[in-house]
């Protein structure tokens, strides 16, 4: 991801626009192919030093860049960048790198899907107390859990790849848009050269609520990330500790307290979202520009592009190595579920009191007289239920409390979790 967004493989690209503008022209018989012959087999990308040098002149580094490449192509160097002006190489070359990078970060949403896929089929019957508000609600399974983070995952690939089909897209249209100084058939020809397709409509540069789109989808990544990473985290709570971070031997977790094994992945996490998500405001702010274009948007897209790229793809290796030596602790799990003493077969017991012909409300306060009681003296809710005549006498309490009916149904989740893992490889194969 580091090459994609460097000087050098920035230029490469630039060069590879021109060529198959070049290309476009001699195939229209504009430019002669015997020229456009000798340029292919001289030119070479520049290097970031001499185009930099060449920019302190010009002030303008795509015309330091022509200028550096046509030293050394003689006077065939006079066809180099015909008819274009300087967006329509910078946008069709960030379509490309936005092609290469969408690509990483699609390899590194398949590498967690399959992670988290990996460890949900591993812990479907581990069970483990649900919350709501942070407060006990009702058991559910550690592995639906997780089912739940790979179709998300899922969403978010579908999201990434729509939006990179949004960006598949090239424009050497001219000055603003008209086609003035080239011609639609050489934007043609270059931009299915390089894999693009021509934009529709374009002003000097491509629209910039692709970008956005682009942007958000990534955001919405991170986003996701860091509602698993954050999941990670209360659950490490030394109060909770149903799971742990990997810990290497020979690390330290705080530099004063021998005793520390801090989540700090998956607070780092947490962290890098914050940034992206700022991007991808960066990327709303570009959408509005004068007229058919200003500048403003090229400062900001020169960080929030590659840093956005840059902060996905290393969340995404560090959550897929997170899910993978995650610690899972389904003793404290089911301790933890334990520690309400049986709170959470409220709604079993409502519903059964309902179906017994009990009134609603009736129903409702009846069991919320217990389980207040339970809650504040710290008492087995069991046993108070059992003790209660008019309530035991109404309804089959045996199967009230019937822990493996909670999740019963888990089979129809994972079912289709197997139907979507199906999918996507049907999808790569």
């Amino acid at each position: 991801m580091a090459h994609i967004w460097s000087e050098e493989a920035k230029l490469e690209r630039w060069l590879e626009v021109e060529l198959a503008a070049l290309d476009a022209w001699a195939q229209v018989g504009t430019v002669p192919r015997e020229a456009v012959a000798l340029i292919r087999a001289s030119a070479r990308p520049p290097t970031p030093e001499r185009v930099a040098e060449l920019e302190r002149e010009t002030n303008h580094d795509l015309a330091a860049f022509v200028d550096a490449v046509a030293e050394t192509l003689g006077p065939e160097g006079r066809w180099l960048h015909y008819g274009l002006t300087s967006s329509d190489v910078l946008d069709t070359a960030l379509a490309l790198a936005v092609q290469e990078a969408g690509t990483l970060v699609l390899d590194g949403i398949g590498g967690a899907f399959a992670a988290v896929v990996r460890r949900a089929e591993e812990h479907r019957e581990t069970l483990t107390i649900g919350r709501t508000h942070g407060v006990h609600a009702e058991p559910t399974t550690f592995g639906l859990k997780l089912a739940g983070w790979a179709f998300q995952l899922g969403r978010d690939r579908g999201r990434v790849e729509r939006a990179l089909e949004g960006m598949r897209v090239g424009k050497l249209s001219g000055a603003v848009g008209t086609y003035a100084g080239t011609a639609p058939e050489v934007e043609r020809l270059a931009c299915e050269a390089l894999g693009l397709e021509p934009a529709p409509s374009s002003t000097q540069i491509l629209q910039r609520d692709r970008h956005a789109e682009l942007l958000s989808a990534l955001a919405l990544v991170a986003s996701s990330l860091e509602r698993f990473a954050l999941e990670i985290r209360h659950l490490a709570r030394t109060e909770v500790r149903e799971v742990e971070e990997p810990f290497a031997r020979g690390q330290k977790g705080s530099s004063s307290m021998p005793h520390k094994r801090n989540p700090v992945v998956a607070e780092r996490i947490c962290g890098l979202a914050r940034l992206v998500r700022g991007y991808a405001l960066v990327g709303y702010e570009n959408v509005a520009l004068w007229h058919e274009r200003d500048i403003s948007h090229s400062s900001a897209e020169r960080v929030a592009l590659p840093d956005a790229f840059l902060a996905a793809d290393y969340m995404l290796d560090r959550f897929t190595w997170l899910v993978d030596g995650l610690v899972v602790r389904s003793e404290r799990m089911r301790g933890n579920l334990e520690a309400t003493g049986g709170l959470f077969f409220s709604q079993r017991l409502l519903l059964a009191l309902v179906q017994s012909g009990l009134d609603r409300d009736a129903a409702y306060r009846a069991v919320q007289r217990h389980a207040m009681r339970a809650w504040d003296e710290g008492l087995d809710f069991r046993d108070l239920v059992r003790a209660d005549g008019e309530i035991a006498g109404r309804v089959d309490l045996e199967a009230v409390f019937d822990l493996d009916a909670f999740t019963r149904h888990a089979d129809v989740v994972f079912a289709r979790l197997r139907a979507l893992v199906s999918q996507r490889e049907a999808v790569n194969a």
